[in-house]
Parts: structure tokens; C-alpha cells; sequence
């Protein structure tokens, strides 16, 4: 008889896979979704450079045109500021240049076209105007910007023609939809700025803060519902992105000046929406004074009032 014990047999092990549940898929998953998220776009064309000189001259002094700095302006020499909301309205005859459509080497020479190639290229940023916010408090990326003017992609369903040429089976299919943006839609503009007097130099500034786009928004027939702001650039960060811009001269096309020019110069027609002269309530004039008319005539006053104040000052 051996002394030697029987070695004991080995266990078995089986391995569970249904309670893996790393490999294991769920069985009632839900089935993927086969239309995709779209995201909205805007389509914006590239400028493309002419290959040989388009004018009689050799226009140069464009690329290296820089705006002046401003005259500082030190708190304690400031005796009189008060702020002006305006707003520009393309369809007057000295706004034309706002919506000239022809293109040139920076491309579509439409004002909010620039505004929109700047945004895109990294040149201004643009903020949100949710809530009436204008202090320039959250940057807007352009996604959101293309989903402000063209809105979000919607998913509808067609008619299947490939599987279903005849359309006897009904079959259906769902499809993408997304607008085009229309420049044209973009009618007015509001412009912040600050009125100052200067007692260092016995002068008033007129400073320009910010600019915003405003959409036209539409009923289903067509016609007009609303404007709405879709977003605020910073102005003194445009300006020398804006002084690389020719602005369109319809009495003489080679007298132009820079789109910095033209602010700065004041060469726009306006109206002023709101100020902060008499206004706790900080509301617009619309707010206050329903008749459009009377509205007009309540900016001009306050247009007297800051004017009448420097005149004040002198003595004759």
C-alpha cells in the first residue's frame, strides 16, 4: 500500500456571462438615431483677390491704414457725460454704404458681411445681447451666431423616392432642413456711445462703445413682426479691422474713406432710442412714448438738451 496521498482533483471553474457586464450589450437597448444633429451654419464665401489690378491706380494705402489713437481724457476733467443709444436704418438715403452688395478683395462689401468675416476670422469678438445686455459681459461663438440669423436645422420627412419610386408604398424619410442666411434681413443697427465734455480742453467726445446687428423678424405671410439685436461688438476693438474697409461713394466711387472714417466723422444718419438723461427707469423711448412720431421728436429733444449744455458753458 502507498503512503503517498491521491492528489485532489482540480476544480472546475465556469465563468457566468451573462453576469459579465462588461461584455454583456443590454438587450432592450434603444435603436440609434439615424438622422443626425445638425448644427447650423453660415455659409460665407472667401473673398477671392482679383489676380491682376481692378483700378486705374495701384491701391496700396488700404493694407496699411491704422486708425488714431484717442485723445486721453482724464476722470477728473470730465463735467458732463451722459450715455445715447441710436439706431441706423439702412433704407435712408445716407446709410446707403451700409448695404453696398458688390464684392471686392475683403469680399462682400455689405456692412454686417464685415462684421460677420471678422467674427469668423478671430479679428472681434461678439457678445451676447440676451436679456438687453449691452455691457459686452458674455462672448457669443459664431456657432450661436449662425443660430441666431439662420435658426436651428429641423428634421422632416419626405417622401422616400429611392426605396419607393412611385410612392405606392407610402414610404417616408427623414431630411435635414437648414435656411440660408439672407443679408438683407439685417435692415438697422444700434449704436452705444458716451457724450462727454472735456473741461481740459473746453470740448465735447463723442465716443462710440459698441454696434450691434439688428434681425428682422418676419410673420408667416411675409410680413413685418419685430427687430431683435442678435449681438454687440466692442467698437474701439473694430476699428482697425474697419480702417482696412473703403466705404461706398455713390457721387464720386474714388473719393472713399475707411469705414473708421465714417463713424468717427459722424457721416450716418440716426435716431436716438435711448439715453440716460432723465431715465431712472432706464426703459427706451418706445417703452414710454407708444406713438412712433412723438417718439422721433422725444430723441431730437434729447439730441437739444446735450447740445444745449455746451453752448451753456460759453458766454459771449
Amino acid at each position: 500500500r502507498s503512503s503517498k496521498k491521491r492528489a485532489a482533483p482540480a476544480k472546475k471553474v465556469t465563468t457566468n456571462k451573462s453576469n459579465n457586464t462588461a461584455d454583456a450589450a443590454p438587450q432592450n437597448a434603444p435603436a440609434a438615431d439615424t438622422v443626425p444633429v445638425a448644427v447650423a451654419e453660415l455659409k460665407i464665401e472667401q473673398p477671392r483677390p482679383s489676380l491682376r489690378n481692378d483700378n486705374a491706380v495701384q491701391r496700396t494705402m488700404m493694407k496699411d491704414r491704422t486708425p488714431l489713437a484717442y485723445e486721453d481724457i482724464r476722470e477728473d476733467d470730465v463735467m458732463y457725460s451722459q450715455r445715447v443709444w441710436r439706431e441706423i436704418d439702412v433704407h435712408e438715403k445716407m446709410n446707403v454704404p451700409f448695404v453696398y452688395k458688390a464684392e471686392s478683395d475683403n469680399g462682400n462689401q455689405r456692412f454686417i458681411m464685415i462684421l460677420l468675416n471678422a467674427i469668423k476670422k478671430g479679428d472681434v469678438t461678439a457678445f451676447s445681447s440676451a436679456g438687453g445686455d449691452d455691457r459686452f459681459t458674455t462672448p457669443l461663438p459664431f456657432s450661436k451666431i449662425a443660430e441666431l440669423l439662420v435658426g436651428k436645422p429641423r428634421v422632416q420627412q419626405i417622401p422616400d423616392w429611392k426605396n419607393d419610386p412611385d410612392g405606392s408604398k407610402g414610404l417616408m424619410k427623414d431630411t435635414t432642413i437648414s435656411e440660408e442666411f439672407n443679408p438683407d434681413l439685417i435692415e438697422r443697427y444700434w449704436i452705444k456711445e458716451d457724450v462727454v465734455f472735456d473741461k481740459e480742453s473746453s470740448r465735447m467726445y463723442t465716443r462710440i462703445l459698441g454696434i450691434a446687428p439688428l434681425k428682422t423678424i418676419l410673420n408667416d405671410d411675409g410680413s413685418f413682426r419685430a427687430v431683435t439685436p442678435v449681438f454687440w461688438v466692442y467698437y474701439p476693438d473694430l476699428r482697425p479691422m474697419l480702417a482696412k474697409y473703403d466705404v461706398y461713394n455713390g457721387r464720386n466711387f474714388g473719393a472713399k474713406m475707411s469705414w473708421e472714417e465714417l463713424f468717427e466723422s459722424r457721416m450716418f444718419s440716426s435716431r436716438i432710442i435711448k439715453s440716460t438723461i432723465n431715465n431712472p427707469n432706464d426703459s427706451y423711448i418706445s417703452a414710454y412714448i407708444k406713438d412712433p412720431i412723438l417718439g422721433l421728436l422725444e430723441g431730437e429733444n434729447i439730441k437739444e438738451k446735450i447740445f444745449n449744455y455746451e453752448q451753456d458753458l460759453w458766454s459771449y
